[in-house]
This record gives structure tokens, C-alpha cells and sequence, in this order.
């Protein structure tokens, strides 16, 4: 039954983010998108962090390093990531959770640059140059036509990844004593304030907000079930398995995300976005072939 609740649990949060992709599609048809990152972020860590307090966990930043870490997470991993939506302005859906797949490759990239424990090795040049080969193929840069729109807003999807990954890496330097799940929360209620003011400053206004039962339905869908939900999903399992698991998450969301963009946006599922997602997740498995097959028992 464990077994059963694990996979379902594992699955849930894969069509959850997967889901997501569309979702933001969807909500940006009528809201801003960093308006709209904003209220997603704000939603999911308040509801979060409540549900943190009811079950009566430590869930307050308290030490110096729990303050660094909270900002670093909102910075990177809120703000950052939230390049997402602007991206997903001009790619669709599919397309943009397979560039987001890079995560776990660009992550153990920067751990081998920046971290002195790390070492840059050829397998992992060779993992993070497969990755990046895969990227290649989905854009396919014109050097004649490097401002077309689809391309713009595939290297802001990109440069999500690139925040998500830098972040991960400069949280591993620091100690907090907060639990990932509290600092989660606060993360995001301070990537919301960050975004909120990055909307001011680039002219969003309320004024350009529509409404609509598809934003809405947007907002509320990632705020309580991609953000609060999903996370609860990713703790739990989190506590039963290690990053690997989780990580292999990276490479069932894109099924969901491009199964969601064909079913609500009539989106096309290419051969080249199969042969760069292969190639992504080919980098993945080169990065990580030691630990693989120590895990599944395959090491001599």
C-alpha cells in the first residue's frame, strides 16, 4: 500500500507542475505576467506556511542563516524562476517544461564550478554539453533573426532554469536551521513581494488585469495545487527518498505539460522536442550514472 501511495503521490506531483505549464498559458492570456507570478507565489506560501502553523511545525525564521537562506530561495528560486512567465508569453507549453527540464543538469554544473568539493570532470562537461545540445535543437537560433519572439522567450524559460539552478547551488553553502518546507513558504511570500515590486517597475498596473474565469481558474490552480499541494507531495516524498527520486519528478513533468498543451491549446508534439527532451534527460542520466546505478543496485 506505501508503494502504491508513494507512486501515486509521485505522479500527483508530476501532473501537478506538469499541469502548470499550461496553466500559465492560460492565465496569461489575460493577466501580466509578473502580476500574475505574484499572486501565484503570494497564494501558495500563505497557504503553505498556514498549514505548517496548524500542524504545529517550527516554521519561523530565526538565525541569521535562515534569513540568508529565505532571501537567496525568494530571490532565485521565486523571482528567478518566475522568468517562466514571460517566457511562456510567445512558447508553448511542451516546449517550455523540456528547456525547464535542464534544471537538474545546469545545477550540477554550477555545483562543479562554484563549490571546491565539487570537481569539473568530462562526464560532467559531457552531461551539461548533452543537455545544452538538446536546448539547441528545440531553438534552432537563426544568427539572422536572433529577436524573433518565440526564441526571446525560449532563453527567458531558460534563464528560469539558469535562477533555479544558481539558487539550488548557493543554497548548499549556507546552514539554516529552518526546515525546507517553512523556508519554502517565506521563500515564496518573499519572491511575491520581489516580483510585485518588479511589476511596478516595469508599468504593470492593476488596470491591466482582466477579468476572467480563466485567470482565475489560473490562479487559483497554481497557487493551492501546483504550489501548496505540490509541495506537501514533494516534502513527504522528499522525507522517504533522496534528491535522485525527486529529481527524475523533472522528467515525467514535460509529459504532462505537453499532453495539457495538446488536449486545451491544440499544441504539437515534434520529433525535435522528443529528441531534445532524450538529450536532456540523456545529460541527466551521463551527470548522474555513478548514483543511478548505486541506487538500482547496478554498481560493481
Amino acid at each position: 500500500m506505501t508503494r502504491a501511495r508513494n507512486l501515486g503521490m509521485f505522479l500527483g506531483l508530476s501532473a501537478l507542475w506538469g499541469l502548470s505549464f499550461p496553466a500559465i498559458r492560460s492565465g496569461l492570456e489575460t493577466l501580466p505576467p509578473l502580476l500574475f507570478a505574484t499572486a501565484r507565489y503570494v497564494v501558495g506560501g500563505a497557504l503553505l506556511l498556514g498549514f505548517l502553523v496548524v500542524r504545529g511545525a517550527d516554521w519561523r525564521p530565526v538565525t541569521r542563516e535562515d534569513r540568508l537562506a529565505v532571501a537567496i530561495a525568494g530571490a532565485f528560486l521565486v523571482a528567478g524562476n518566475s522568468l517562466l512567465f514571460i517566457g511562456q508569453q510567445t512558447v508553448p507549453s511542451g516546449i517550455a517544461s523540456i528547456l525547464y527540464a535542464l534544471i537538474p543538469v545546469l545545477t550540477t554544473g554550477f555545483a562543479a564550478a562554484l563549490l571546491p568539493a565539487e570537481d569539473i570532470t568530462a562526464r560532467r562537461v559531457a552531461g551539461v554539453v548533452l543537455g545544452l545540445v538538446g536546448v539547441g535543437i528545440i531553438a534552432r537560433p537563426d544568427p539572422a533573426n536572433l529577436l524573433d519572439s518565440e526564441l526571446v522567450g525560449m532563453a527567458f524559460v531558460v534563464a528560469a532554469a539558469v535562477s533555479v539552478a544558481l539558487g539550488s547551488v548557493l543554497l548548499r553553502v549556507r546552514s539554516p536551521r529552518i526546515g525546507t518546507a517553512p523556508m519554502t513558504a517565506w521563500a515564496m511570500l518573499v519572491g511575491g513581494g520581489l516580483l510585485f515590486g518588479g511589476s511596478l517597475a516595469t508599468g504593470e498596473r492593476l488596470a491591466d488585469v482582466t477579468l476572467s474565469l480563466d485567470g482565475l481558474v489560473a490562479v487559483v490552480y497554481l497557487g493551492v495545487f501546483a504550489s501548496a499541494v505540490a509541495y506537501v507531495f514533494y516534502f513527504t516524498l522528499l522525507e522517504q527518498f533522496g534528491p535522485l527520486e525527486i529529481n527524475l519528478v523533472s522528467y515525467v513533468v514535460p509529459i504532462f505539460a505537453t499532453l495539457g498543451g495538446v488536449v486545451v491549446f491544440d499544441e504539437s508534439l515534434t520529433l525535435g522536442m522528443v529528441g531534445a527532451f532524450l538529450l536532456i534527460a540523456g545529460g541527466f542520466v551521463v551527470l548522474k550514472a555513478r548514483v543511478i546505478a548505486r541506487e538500482f543496485g547496478l554498481a560493481g
